[in-house]
């Protein structure tokens, strides 16, 4: 199975070409379809796959999580994912698929794995609005193989931050007080994470700064040339009404890198910062957004982190301004 990963490294390279691989599995017989639905999750987040070795069990976790392995010496939490999604196991779960973003490390239990398929962000899709509400949105966008079967993209940070409450640490937002003209700054970010778009809301809500959110790049580049429209007909600068934009990496249809290079690409947009926001925290991605065009980047689940950039970014701005 490790074979299905040999060639990470060269995958990276797929990041700012608006394409992505995902890697294809099964969780068990649906019990609405009564059927094995084909479920994925981006290669990016992916460290290996493996036959899972001993859990061992640990007191007091909730029902999904089974306990912890040893990899290289490193302890790894482990999550039956078919059983946190309320799949019936048509098979015994023993394959484990490791992941990795923020510096954290965990195994999915899935009952197989299929293969990895490369796709373009246009060929993603933002899931119904039953879909999303029924799931709690947890599913965060779906695509279409050539044989007709759904493929449905799992937000993984959803399910750790469900099983952990790790988000609901009010702690996490200690610190950020309202901006004397808060009122004075709207962000427009774009994330497909339910998870990351309420924590992005939080912070933005304990700064007292205006927002305009979007699912994926595609809706806010739709907002940002709604909002370069007004400038035009007011004659009065971008800056007015677009302080920052924050955007994720990965999202259907249009992807960060993508946002990004647009909007620093269009002289409507001179001076408007662009914050990249995403659990990919590998230097390869970080590279790639600094040769776009991104000003700053800042981790997911680092509220604090993100409202002192933005706070730096609106001060930069301010300098700039006065010089001007």
């Amino acid at each position: 199975m490790s074979d299905l990963l040999k060639r990470i490294d060269e995958r990276t390279k797929l990041a700012g070409t608006n394409k992505l691989e995902i890697l294809l599995f099964t969780l068990g017989v649906s019990k609405v379809t009564k059927r094995r639905e084909t479920y994925g999750i981006n290669v990016f987040k992916v460290r290996e796959v493996m036959k899972t070795p001993p859990i061992t069990a640990a007191p007091d976790m909730p029902p999904a999580v089974k306990g912890v392995v040893s990899l290289r010496g490193v302890l790894v939490p482990v999550v039956d994912l078919g059983e946190y999604v309320g799949v019936e196991p048509g098979s015994e779960r023993n394959i484990m698929i490791i992941t990795e973003y923020n510096g954290k490390v965990q195994g999915f239990l899935v009952e197989s794995v299929d293969t990895i398929l490369r796709l373009d962000w246009s060929q993603i899709r933002v899931p119904p609005e039953m879909l999303t509400a029924k799931t709690g949105g947890l599913v965060t966008a779906v695509t279409e193989l050539p044989d007709g079967r759904l493929v449905m993209l799992l937000d993984v940070e959803k399910v750790l931050s469900d099983i952990t409450k790790y988000d609901e640490a009010e702690d996490l937002y200690a610190g950020i007080e309202p901006l004397p003209d808060g009122d004075r700054y709207t962000v427009y970010f774009a994330d497909d994470s339910t998870v990351a778009r309420e924590q992005i809301e939080r912070t933005l809500q304990k700064m007292g700064v205006r927002y305009v959110g979007a699912v994926n790049g595609r809706i806010a580049w739709e907002n940002l040339e709604k909002a370069a429209e007004r400038a035009k007909n007011t004659g009065r600068p971008i800056t007015d009404f677009v302080s920052a934009v924050i955007t994720d990496i990965e999202m259907p249809e249009m992807d960060g890198f993508i946002l990004t290079k647009k909007i620093k690409s269009d002289r409507r947009f001179a001076g408007v910062p662009v914050l990249m926001h995403s659990s990919l925290s590998g230097m390869q991605n970080q590279y790639l957004g600094k040769s776009v065009g991104v000003d700053e980047y800042v981790p997911k689940f680092h509220p604090r982190e993100l409202a002192e950039t933005l706070q730096r970014l609106f001060a930069k701005r301010q300098e700039t301004a006065k010089e001007g």
